[in-house]
């Protein structure tokens, strides 16, 4: 009964190290790299992709804290109230 219990073991081990040795085997060849490189490039650019993302957002979020700040400070109204009626009052005021 040992015996059939460590023949078992053996197999198993020998079956899992082989199975490991051929896809180690396989990364090897020049295909194996050109696979490797693909996956890590394509991971590369989804990264810049979103980071480019998130800037264009910060971005757009820190123009219109600008542009309401300037806005409160020159007493104009909000984008949300009305710019073309500020507009339209700022001419008056001019003509």
């Amino acid at each position: 009964m040992k015996r059939l219990f460590w023949l078992g073991v053996g197999v198993v081990a020998g079956v899992a190290l082989s199975r490991k040795a051929t896809e180690t085997a396989r990364q090897a060849t020049p295909a194996g790299i050109a696979a490797n490189l693909g996956d890590a490039m394509r991971e590369l650019a989804g990264a810049v992709g979103s980071f480019g993302a998130e800037v264009r957002a910060g971005m757009s979020e820190r123009e219109q804290e600008l542009n309401d700040f300037v806005e409160d400070r020159a007493g104009l109204p909000s984008r949300s109230q009305g710019r073309h009626a500020a507009v339209r009052r700022a001419r008056r005021a001019e003509g």
